[in-house]
């Protein structure tokens, strides 16, 4: 495998949850955290953190707002 062929919009799940909020303690990797912090593919705008407890934000809708009300529209 090459690992580059649309593996960043593949959103990888989070370990568990505890009281609610998504916890993964699995050593960071820089291609989690891309595809949790900037993702086109995923739609939504807080994912699970990389690393640790609670969301994190894709930050990729931040910088796309109108795409972003384009897509929720279509819906």
């Amino acid at each position: 495998m090459s690992g580059h062929d649309g593996d960043h919009r593949r959103v990888p799940p989070p370990q568990g949850t505890y009281a609610g909020l998504p916890v993964d303690w699995r050593r960071p990797s820089l291609a989690r955290a891309r595809a949790r912090l900037w993702n086109p593919g995923d739609p939504r705008v807080l994912t699970p953190k990389s690393f640790g407890w609670g969301w994190a934000i894709n930050f990729y809708w931040l910088a796309h707002p109108v795409r972003l009300a384009r897509g929720r529209r279509a819906c």
